[in-house]
């Protein structure tokens, strides 16, 4: 399964069991989409900033 963090919104790509499965797992932390694309780029930005 892959997932891409797009600017306006996130593509899963994968079997359908496997995205059911994911997207449940991320409702448990998100209740929206936008929240979780908040949450990953400052996650990003964190791992590019501690890399040194």
């Amino acid at each position: 399964m892959k997932i891409y963090l797009l600017d306006k919104g996130i593509v899963l790509v994968g079997k359908a069991w496997e995205i059911r499965t994911k997207l449940k797992e991320y409702g448990r932390t998100y209740t929206t989409v936008n929240e979780w694309i908040r949450d990953e780029k400052t996650r990003e930005t964190f791992r590019f900033n501690s890399k040194k």
